[in-house]
């Protein structure tokens, strides 16, 4: 949860046009290129910096802005609404950031919060292995102590900002230990740790400036000070701290995508006209009458994104509805996008157009882990008191 009258309506507000002004004077103009080369928008992280918002999730005591759900929603919908990639890539270090605040050392506040809060440090997740798929939760990665340190071994996979994050959150598991949760821990990694040797950047079909790399680590030495929290509590990190704030996060991502896909065929319908009647589009009952459809979808979308996120800063992370909201709103980004694509006619189909880029963001939501149909599983077990693993 955020710190008490985090999500007032002013701060929210203050918060939702800090961030649209950042999107519009600088991830907006370069999204088509970041799209198209695949290039991580290290400069909207510098404006987004030089705005104060790296540290949206850092607790006030850190300087940070002591957000919740409400303010975390907030600032990814607006930013997303311009860039998709930008805003995953920023929503992975929100979600790591709250997860190094949750109860941090002395030294943890002092070497990551601090400088988070000051714009000075990126960090993201790296949960993700190859063998285990969208099962984030259950680590092959393993650690072992020595001396002060622990050493690491292992691959992790799809690791958003990856290469380009000053650390890490990491999950592993204890070398030689039994196959269990209660053997798994979270730590942090910094970013010029010796023996972290990155993969080349995953060519996606969508997403394509979140860096989204794979990394082998070897014989990685973690200082001892940076688990966080106590050995074993892997699992309490990532079903409190890390699935809640992550499903909100990405969940206001692709409620971005899709009211950025309505506002797109709307300009087009009004500003596209038929030269044997120099008539707008916008004028045919049909065409507004489908805009009017996915205008109600996506924005239902972002109520119930909006509504999930204010249940879990009144309720705590076991909110239910911040376990749905990523589903909803994928769903509804997948649909809108689509029909938006259509609502446009064939100029829309053309390589480069802002619509074909964001349906194919909008379609990366529903493999990215937890992916939809896992989600629905979790949330069909909860409505029936079933432990979700």
């Amino acid at each position: 949860m955020g710190e008490p009258n985090s999500d007032s309506a002013s701060e929210l507000l203050h918060l939702k046009t800090t961030a649209a002004a950042v999107a519009q004077a600088h991830l907006a103009p370069r999204a088509a290129e970041i799209d198209r080369e695949a290039r991580w928008p290290r400069e909207n992280f510098q404006a987004l910096a030089q705005a104060g918002l790296l540290g949206l999730t850092v607790p006030r005591q850190f300087g940070g802005l002591g957000q919740g759900f409400a303010g975390l929603v907030t600032v990814v919908q607006e930013l997303a609404r311009a860039c998709s990639s930008t805003a995953l890539c920023f929503g992975m270090h929100c979600v790591a950031s709250k997860v190094l605040s949750v109860s941090p050392t002395p030294g943890q506040a002092q070497r990551y919060l601090e400088p988070i809060a000051r714009g000075e440090h990126v960090t993201t997740l790296a949960l993700s292995e190859p063998g285990t798929g969208v099962h984030f939760y259950l680590p092959q990665v393993s650690f072992s102590p020595e001396n002060d340190a622990f050493v690491v071994n292992g691959t992790k996979s799809f690791v958003s900002n990856g290469g380009y994050a000053d650390s890490y959150v990491i999950s592993a598991m204890a070398e030689s230990a039994e196959y269990d949760p209660g053997t798994f821990s979270t730590m942090v990694v910094d970013g010029d740790a010796a023996g972290m040797q990155w993969e080349e950047s995953w060519e996606g079909l969508g997403m394509r400036g979140n860096a989204s790399r794979g990394v082998r680590l070897r014989d990685v030495r973690v200082p001892s000070g940076n688990l966080l929290g106590r050995e074993g509590d892997e699992t309490w990190h990532l079903f409190e701290v890390v699935a809640p704030y992550f499903q909100a996060a990405m969940a206001a991502v692709y409620a971005g995508i899709a009211g950025a896909a309505v506002d797109l065929a709307a300009s087009h319908l009004r500003e596209r006209r038929y030269a044997h009647t120099d008539r707008p589009l916008g004028e045919t009952e049909l065409l507004t009458h489908r805009l009017g459809e996915v205008w109600i979808a996506a924005d239902s979308a972002w109520a119930y994104v909006l509504h999930a996120a204010r249940l879990g800063d009144l309720q705590g992370p076991k909110a239910r509805s911040l376990m749905a909201c990523k589903s909803r709103a994928v769903e509804a980004a997948v649909h809108v996008t689509n029909e938006t694509l259509t609502l446009a006619g064939g100029r829309a189909f053309a390589a480069n157009h802002p619509l074909g880029r964001l349906l194919r963001d909008a379609r990366a939501g529903h493999v990215m882990a937890p992916s939809t149909d896992l989600l629905k599983n979790w949330i069909g077990r909860l409505s029936l008191d079933l432990p979700l693993l």
